[in-house]
């Protein structure tokens, strides 16, 4: 029981440090990419958090980027291994379009998904950890305090630029 928890806090790991990188490479924190991004970005910003967080939460909410990119891809490994992991990866591109986003970070964050999780399972991780692992990730980013994961995400960005 103790290795289940222990392994299911390493893909949290890996898939938070995934996708907040990705989302990083691709300057998601720079200004909106899609439609809602920046409102969501000023209620943070008024909440008392941060404004570059806040636009990269934005993203997140508003369009398919590498936090559902790499849930996405856990699934399609746990149902189909790799080759779910590339149709995630097809369907998240699709889903980029709809939203009229360059789908940057949420169709490289799911095929970079892919194989982490598949290597995971190489290493003895099941899929399903990265399942569970990604959803704790998101619920960190933001599901538990907007203005200090902003903060955390701004501070982040600070570091990049």
């Amino acid at each position: 029981m103790i290795t289940s928890f222990l392994q299911i806090a390493f893909a949290a790991l890996c898939c938070w440090v995934l996708f907040i990188t990705i989302d990083m490479i691709w300057a998601l924190p720079r200004e909106g990419g899609v439609v809602g991004a920046k409102a969501i970005a000023l209620a943070v910003e008024k909440a008392g958090g941060n404004i570059r967080g806040g636009t990269m939460m934005g993203n997140i909410v508003s369009s398919p980027d590498a936090s559902a990119g790499t849930l996405l891809a856990a699934c399609g490994v746990y149902c189909f291994g790799i080759p779910g992991g590339l149709l995630a990866t097809v369907l998240v591109f699709i889903g980029n379009r709809i939203c009229y986003d360059k789908g940057h970070a949420g169709t490289s964050g799911c095929f970079l998904a892919t194989f982490m999780v598949y290597g995971g399972t190489l290493i003895g991780i099941p899929a399903e950890y990265f399942i569970t692992g990604m959803v704790i990730a998101i619920v960190t980013i933001q599901g538990i305090s907007h203005r200090h994961s902003s903060r955390l995400l701004g501070a982040i960005w600070e570091i990049r630029k």
